[in-house]
């Protein structure tokens, strides 16, 4: 980043009256719901089904179809997100039996997910409010925090935070079998911890059904690395949404949720079909600022209120020298590497 470049400051709402301005684009479609259903679930299953049957040809050609496989994966894990959000359909009951049909796709609890999900929508990038159980990707240190851990404690958080640990290693672990047990739930969220346990139930069910057709380790072979790649896929976009250059973090006294949309949210500018296999959640700015918004009406909200369009779209080559940005400095306003952190404090030796 520049010195002449300016930072913005969090404080009041930046636009009065924005929020109301996107509940036109909140009502979801039937036609358009039905159909994201069969482009996504429906294009999934039938991916799936081609992978089965390309194991009697050559494992090569199911490792390629792993591939857009995955990208269907998460596309229906966006359809599995609106439902959380109660923006897929009107009617309550159905977002929960379609949110809870595609966590047996996903591997994601739907309930569980949810109310992490719920309080992710609360707090983010609000310095004083930060769940690292909740956000494991979209949380951040501040420098100061980082300085102030010991040289282990400095190694650990640097060790975790790698690119290969972070973005290759633990996202299929946290979906395939962190997500089995209700990490980081207090007692009271009975019914999420439930949804775990049932999920679990659910998808023993399913797959020993599959192994039974097909066998143990097709299915073995054909589910864990479309779902291994549809973590890394998910996590990668997740972490980008919060961390990347030019975004603001702001203490609780400073923080509201239009700054909050429109400078700590993303938009994640993608090639056309890269953005349709993402179901449009590079508009992560309009998302945070109007979660009712349907995925596939996004784009459209974005495109009709200046507001929204006036926001600085984010690059395949920001998005990925964001991978190493880590840690929030207070002082200069601006998110920055352990490799800034060590160099500054040699300086100042």
């Amino acid at each position: 980043m520049s010195e002449a470049t300016v930072k913005p400051q969090p404080g009041a709402d930046a636009q009065p009256g924005l929020r109301s301005l996107m509940r036109a684009y909140e009502t979801p479609s039937i036609l358009k719901s039905a159909y994201q259903i069969a482009t996504s679930i429906g294009l999934f299953l039938a991916a799936c089904a081609a992978m089965y049957w390309s194991l009697h040809i050559s494992y090569l050609l199911t490792a390629a179809l792993s591939v857009p496989t995955a990208g269907l994966l998460v596309r229906v894990f966006i359809v599995q997100h609106d439902c959380g959000h109660g923006a897929f359909f009107r009617s309550r009951r159905l977002n929960d039996l379609l949110g809870g049909f595609c966590s047996l796709l996903t591997f994601t609890p739907y309930a569980f997910w949810r109310r992490q999900h719920g309080c992710h929508h609360s707090n983010w990038n609000n310095l004083d409010r930060r769940e690292p159980g909740v956000d494991l990707y979209s949380t951040c240190a501040t420098v100061s925090e980082y300085q102030a851990l010991s040289p282990w404690g400095r190694f650990k958080y640097r060790a975790m935070r790698h690119p290969v640990i972070a973005h290759v290693i633990v996202p299929p672990l946290v979906f395939l079998f962190l997500y089995r047990v209700p990490f980081e739930a207090p007692k009271s969220w009975r019914r999420e911890r439930r949804s775990v346990y049932l999920t679990n139930l659910a998808l023993i069910a399913v797959l020993t059904t599959l192994m039974l057709l097909f066998g143990v380790w097709q299915v073995l072979l054909v589910h864990v690395p479309v779902v291994a790649l549809t973590a890394v896929i998910g996590v990668g976009l997740f972490s980008l949404q919060h961390r990347y250059d030019d975004v603001v973090w702001a203490r609780q006294d400073e923080w509201d949720v239009t700054t909050a949309a429109l400078q700590g949210s993303s938009f994640f500018k993608l090639p056309r079909v890269l953005q349709w296999f993402t179901g449009n959640i590079g508009f992560h700015h309009v998302h945070h600022l109007s979660p009712r918004v349907p995925n596939y009406r996004l784009e459209a909200c974005h495109n009709a209120i200046p507001a929204l369009k006036a926001v600085k779209p984010l690059g395949w080559r920001e998005g990925l020298k964001s991978i190493r940005l880590m840690l929030w400095d207070e002082a200069e306003r601006q998110m920055v590497r352990f490799s800034d952190v060590r160099r500054n404090s040699a300086m100042q030796r």
